[in-house]
Formats: structure tokens, C-alpha cells, sequence
């Protein structure tokens, strides 16, 4: 064998491989190529334009350096004495820095305009459904002020709505994940940071913890459920009136270190979501969108 048909042969197996890796990202376990909502379908476009602005920095690389190790390899027959030429030009030192720049403008000017859009959501005509979101250990409690109820490790939202999720935490520092729907958002204790999300059809989405909180972190895991708007409300109707009141004994349960189930309440008290959080959310100052516990906290209506 030549060593053209090894260099051939051995392009080939690489081509190949390159491919097979590349198409294993199409199946529909990876979620963030799978978006289900606005936010995410953004997100991805970010993604997607970065990533082929790499792809032309590292191809271009390659290709350079292919040139220059072909054009300048060394040959027994044209051996000549070493001179190299050290006064620069100036037309490639220009080109190669415009590029980068050039590069980096593409990407900051999309980034900066979707970051900032995604952040300030959209005014509807309909009121966003709010959720305040608290990550314990290990699970998850979903609150909701408009609708009196609350669940553990699952949330139903309608589809085609925003969202508003308020997150804070009641143990340690985590972060809210839901990826076909959105981006992550940390949970803090005495602080509540904001996110909205949107699912465009009904469907169950997956959600988990971003950070590891100790031994059980692998359990926080929780589904978010997007219905139609009148399956929603007949949800927070049939919530409301079938299940049973979370009190702050039952509260107090949930803080254990412990893995729980699924569990859903027709009522809880206001108590257990900080209104007067610390730091720079205090007043909402320098926040994006409104934080209704920005308000004066209500007398908590007892247990």
C-alpha cells in the first residue's frame, strides 16, 4: 500500500467518524436539540450560531495548517539554505485580526439582543399563571398564589401561556432546569430570582437539579406537564377542592433530608415563600420583570 492510499484510507475512517458522532446527536433524548417552547427555540438558534461561527475558526485553522505543511515540507531534491523573511506584512497581520473581531461581533450582537429580550418577557394580553418555586432537599415545592395549590417533584402549567416561575430555596443552593422549555436559573435561599418560561403544546417535560446538593441530588428530579387552558382549570378546580391542605407541619416534613414522591395539596400558607427576600431582589431594583414579593408581606393566614 502507497502512502497516498494510507493517507487516503486514513481520511476516510475519519470522515466516517466524524459523521457517526455528529448524527448521534439527532436522536430525541437530547433535549436541547428538541425544543418544546419560545425560550428554548431561542436558546438553541444562540447555540446553533456559535457553534458554526467555532466550526469556521477551526476549519479555517485546519485548512491553514494543511496548506502550510504541504507547501513547505521539506524535499531531498530542493533543499535550500534557511532564510527566513522576518519583517511582517501588514495586509496579513490587518486580516487576521479583523477576522476575530468580525467573528466575535456576529456572536456578542444576537447574544446581547436575545439575552436581554429573553429577560424582560413579552407583555400579553393575558396575565402570566405565576409559580414560586422552592428547591429543598431533595425535591422540589411548586406554589401557586393564583390558584391556592401546591405540588411536590411536579408542576402542570397550560400550554401556550407564559410562566412566571419565582425560585428561591429552603436548603441549599441549586438550579431550576427544565431543558426542552429553557435555560437554568439558580435557586438561593432569602433570595427569589426570576424565570419565564412557555410551553407551545401540551406535552411532559422533564426537569431536574443543575447542581450537586449532596447525597441525593440524583433524586431531584421533577415533570412539568403542559395541558390546555381549560384542563388546567379544571385541574386547579378539582386540586382544589379533592386534595388536601399542606400545613406547616407537613412543611416542616418536606424540609427532612429526605426523597419523596409526588404529593399535591389544595391549600398552603403563605408563610412558607419568602416576601421580603435579601440582597439586590429586596425591592426588585435592577430586576427585569416585576417581583409581586416586592410588595409588603401579607399576615400569614396560620397552619
Amino acid at each position: 500500500m502507497t502512502r497516498k492510499q494510507r493517507w487516503y484510507r486514513g481520511f476516510r475512517a475519519l470522515v466516517t467518524t466524524g459523521m457517526v458522532l455528529a448524527l448521534t446527536g439527532c436522536g430525541r433524548q437530547y433535549v436541547l436539540f428538541h425544543p418544546a417552547g419560545p425560550v428554548a427555540q431561542d436558546e438553541l438558534n444562540l447555540l446553533v450560531l456559535t457553534s458554526v461561527a467555532m466550526a469556521v475558526v477551526i476549519g479555517g485553522v485546519y485548512v491553514l495548517l494543511v496548506i502550510a505543511l504541504v507547501r513547505f515540507r521539506a524535499r531531498k531534491r530542493r533543499l535550500g539554505p534557511y532564510a527566513p523573511e522576518w519583517d511582517g506584512d501588514r495586509r496579513l497581520e490587518v486580516i487576521w485580526f479583523l477576522i476575530p473581531v468580525i467573528i466575535l461581533t456576529i456572536i456578542a450582537i444576537p447574544t446581547v439582543r436575545e439575552t436581554f429580550r429573553l429577560a424582560d418577557p413579552p407583555r400579553p394580553k393575558e396575565a402570566p399563571v405565576v409559580i414560586d418555586v422552592t428547591s429543598l432537599t431533595w425535591k422540589w415545592l411548586f406554589e401557586y398564589p393564583g390558584q391556592h395549590v401546591a405540588t411536590v417533584n411536579y408542576v402542570v402549567i397550560p400550554a401556550g401561556r407564559k410562566v412566571l416561575f419565582e425560585l428561591t430555596a429552603d436548603s441549599a443552593m441549586n438550579t431550576f432546569w427544565v431543558p426542552r422549555l429553557g435555560g437554568m436559573e439558580y435557586t438561593m435561599p432569602n433570595q427569589v430570582l426570576p424565570l419565564w418560561l412557555e410551553a407551545s403544546h401540551p406535552g411532559v417535560y422533564w426537569g431536574h437539579s443543575g447542581n450537586f446538593s449532596g447525597l441525593g441530588f440524583e433524586n431531584m428530579f421533577f415533570t412539568v406537564r403542559a395541558v390546555k387552558p381549560a384542563a388546567f382549570a379544571r385541574w386547579v378546580r378539582s386540586t382544589d377542592r379533592s386534595s388536601p391542605p399542606l400545613t406547616l407541619t407537613a412543611y416542616h416534613q418536606l424540609l427532612r433530608f429526605s426523597v419523596t414522591g409526588r404529593a399535591t395539596y389544595g391549600s398552603y400558607p403563605p408563610s412558607t415563600f419568602p416576601f421580603k427576600p435579601i440582597g439586590f431582589t429586596l425591592t426588585g431594583d435592577g430586576m427585569y420583570m416585576p417581583m409581586k414579593h416586592s410588595m409588603p408581606a401579607p399576615t400569614p393566614s396560620g397552619s
